[in-house]
Order: C-alpha cells, then structure tokens, then sequence
C-alpha cells in the first residue's frame, strides 16, 4: 500500500540548469588580455595568460589529447617538459620555446585557429619575464558547491535506482543525489558532490554503497562512492577529462564499471580507487554497463551501435554482441539469463543473448537477437527488466512508458501522463512499482501491473521566485 501523498509545491513552467558565464576579468582577460595587466603590474598566470591559452592552445594541449607532450590547461601541467624538452625558462623568454613557437609572421602554433596577436605574445614573454608566478586560486578547478542548490523549479532527472530492500529512492539533482524514503516519501539524504552533472547512480548488490558517475563535460569525469545511511561520501576519482556513464556494480560489490564519453570503458576497485581494466575497442562514447551474473565478464553499450562484451578480468575484446543497427542509447541485463535489452537512439527495442557471435556469417546474420520489440517513439533513454524478468519496461521520447511481456514481446501496459522525455526507470525490488523519472523532473510511480499511476511527487525541495510565484 502506497501512503497518501504528501502537500506538494506544483510549480508552473520550465526551466534548464545553465552553465555559468564567464565574466569580470577572465571575460576581459579573452577580449583584451593586455589591458588587464598593467605596466606598472606584474602580469597574472590566472587572469592574463591562461586565458589566452583556453583560447588557442588547450583544445590540443590537454591531459587527454597532449600534441607534444605538452600539456598547457594548468601552470603545473605547462611547467612539465615537452617531447622538445622545458616549455620555458623562468626568467629568460628569449630562450623560452613557448615564446619562440607562438612568434613570428607564420607562427608553428596554434596549428589551427588564428594566430596570437603580438601584444599577445608580449604579455606571455612578459610574464616569463617577471618569474612565470603561478597565482591559481586554490579554488580554481573545483565545481564543489558549498551547500545543496536551490531549486525555483524540479531540474531534469538523468538518473534514478531502487535500493535492493525497496525502502530508499536515489534520484540524480544537480551537484548531488537525493535519497527519497520510498516508504514516506519523505527526503531522507542529500548526497552533494563535485560532478555538476549526474549521469548514474547505482545501489550495490548489499545495498550498504551507492555509485555515482558523471562529472563536467569537456572538464572531468567522476565516480563517487557513498555511504548512503550516513550520507558519508567514501570515495571520489576524477578518472577522465569528460563525462563518464552507465556505473555498474560487479555481483561481488568489489568493483565498479564505467563507460565514458572518451569512447572508454573502465573496471575500478571499490576498495582504493585502483583501475583494474580500461578497455578502448569503442568508436564512440559509451553509455552504459553491465557485469553477466557470474561477474567474470562485462558488457558495454555505445553510441557506435555495439554492445560488446569484454572479459572483465583483463580488458579483452571479446566480440560483439549484436548487429550494428542504431547508436545505443540504454541496456539492461535480464535478471536471470544471460540477456540484454537495449535501447535505440531510432526507436529500437531488442533483447541479446549476452555470448560470442561466432555463428554470423558473410551476411551479417544478427544471431544472438532473442526478440525485437515494436518500433518506440523515439529514442530509448531508459530501459529495466523486472525482477523476475518477465516484463521489460521502456522510456522514450513520448509522454508514456510502455510494459511488454518479455517472452512474447507483447505490450502489458502503457503508462501515461508524462510531460516529456522519459530518461530513467526502475522496478521496485518486489515488482509491485515502476519508478519513472525524466525532462519535468516529476518522480512518478506506476503500478505495472494495471498501468495505474499511484503517486508523484518532486524529488527536489522547491523555494519558488518572484517569478514562478506569481503564476
């Protein structure tokens, strides 16, 4: 029996989380750097010269794409040697390489993009000149709020999972995970992290840890690991220079599986942190995991239309599972057999035999397809087995969810009412509920059985503005 609904804030309209906008001096720094630094001021690492950098020299000097062996996104990365030795010398930019290579009428950097000016070029040899200081503020590369946001309206829901006894809902916010007592609906936790954006959250197989994967795109990817009872985070790594997906736990809750938007997959062990596996046979970004029940091999899903499986004790390709139709969008392994079902970005819902495919011929033959499902909407963000595998629900692009009978791909129920894309869904540990979550931000609960909605609610606490008050 669900209980009575508590009173809820129905705020009106929509809004999308932005991205801050860089202003004040680093905005100045990308317009006019020479203005900034004085002559009678030294000039600043932070305000003047790195600036200039993300500009025209980070897209090629990262710590994921190193032309050169230079790395010139942080003063730590820059003050490390090169593949052509010391990038500079403190105090001497005409012995400077940096200085040389950005000089002249045809400079040899960048190699893409416009030249940097010579006032520009000044100011680096000037700030080469003065000691190449380092004054990165001690904060500058965290994102880390310093308490939970505040919300005016329910941000997007990428995310949620049930924990193994049904009593808790983690549910994906911005900067943090939210822990719903499934049992009140009450907020029991606010797991705030560094990661602006969720991208996973998974319950290990005990229940007594919480994963989470996602990070800042383009910036860094992150799992973290918490204690959920205590609200205690247990871990965080940075692994990545952009986001990572599809956090899986291994059956014996001792490692954790990632995908990532470096086209990656990575096998890390919970205990300290310690990669075990990275497997790089993707052509795109991969979007999800999944550990077969034995726990000696892994599947990943990616945009590159394949599901692969790998052995997850050395990062082996091992083959690929299915036919490369359409990119992947979601996956979900069968609770008792060694299947998966998997989401299309074109609409596809299919179900694999997780196993080699060593019985394809020339033809190209899909031989491990258990069943395809009728054509959804549009792309599958979201798809879950129930627990004793028989139904396979499906979020799409629709205002509904749709529930087959998975052994005769026969739609159960259609479950309705959403205000947008549906991103994520799971069953409840007992099968009696389907929990569905997406673009309006509404937790919803469905019983899948008759396809009736039996409760919603906002997972976030909702302060409204001036402006959503009024409506």
């Amino acid at each position: 029996m669900i209980p009575p609904l508590p009173r809820l804030l129905r705020p009106q309209g929509r809004i999308a989380l932005a991205g801050l906008l860089l202003s004040g001096a680093l905005g100045s720094g990308l317009l006019a750097p020479a203005s900034i630094a004085a002559a009678d001021a030294p000039v600043s690492w932070w305000r003047d010269v790195t600036p200039l950098f993300k500009r025209s020299c980070n897209g090629c000097h990262n710590p994921n794409k190193m032309k050169g062996e230079v790395d010139t996104s942080t003063f730590a990365g820059l003050m490390k040697p090169g593949k052509q030795g010391p990038n500079l010398v403190v105090g001497d930019p005409d012995k400077s390489l940096l200085v040389s290579s950005i000089s002249g009428k045809e400079p040899d950097m960048p190699k893409e993009g416009d030249s940097l000016s010579a006032a520009e070029v000044a100011l680096i040899a000037r700030w080469i000149r003065e000691g190449a200081k380092d004054d990165t503020p001690a904060d500058a590369y965290s994102t880390r709020l310093k308490e939970p946001p505040t919300y005016a309206l329910p941000p997007v829901i990428s995310a949620l999972d049930v924990s193994p006894d049904g009593r808790s809902i983690a549910v994906a916010g911005y900067h943090e995970v939210l822990l719903i007592d499934a049992g009140t609906w009450a907020l029991a936790g606010r797991l705030l992290g560094e990661s602006p954006r969720i991208e996973s959250v998974a319950f290990s197989p005990d229940g007594k840890s919480l994963g989470v994967s996602g990070g800042a795109p383009a910036r860094f990817g992150e799992i973290q690991v918490w204690n959920p009872v205590e609200a205690r985070q247990v871990r965080s790594l940075r692994l990545t220079g952009d986001s990572l997906f599809g956090l899986s736990w291994s059956p014996d809750g001792t490692r954790i599986a990632t995908g990532g938007a470096d086209k990656s997959v990575r096998v890390t062990r919970v205990s300290d942190g310690g990669e075990l596996v990275k497997f790089d046979n993707h052509g795109d970004w991969v979007f999800r995991t999944a550990w077969l029940t034995d726990g000696t091999r892994l599947l990943s899903a990616s945009r590159d239309r394949a599901m692969k499986l790998i052995d997850a004790s050395n990062g082996q390709f091992i083959d690929d599972v299915n036919k490369l139709l359409e990119p992947i969008a979601s996956m979900a392994r069968h609770p008792r057999e060694e299947w998966a079902a998997y989401g299309g970005a074109e609409g596809g819902l299919r179900v694999y035999r997780a196993k080699e495919n060593q019985d394809r011929t020339a033809g190209n033959n899909d031989v491990n397809l258990v069943r395809e499902f009728e054509r959804q909407p549009g792309p599958v963000h979201g798809v879950a087995f129930s627990p004793d595998g028989t139904l396979l629900a499906a979020g799409s692009t629709g205002s509904e969810v749709r529930v087959y009978e998975t052994a005769s791909g026969k739609r159960a129920a259609t479950l309705k009412g959403h205000g947008g894309p549906v991103f994520t869904l799971r069953f409840s540990p007992d099968g009696r509920r389907l929990y569905t979550a997406g673009f309006e931000g509404i937790l919803r609960v469905f019983n899948p059985a008759t396809g009736s909605l039996e409760a919603i609610l906002y997972p976030v606490p909702i302060t409204p503005s001036r402006q959503t008050a009024g409506r």
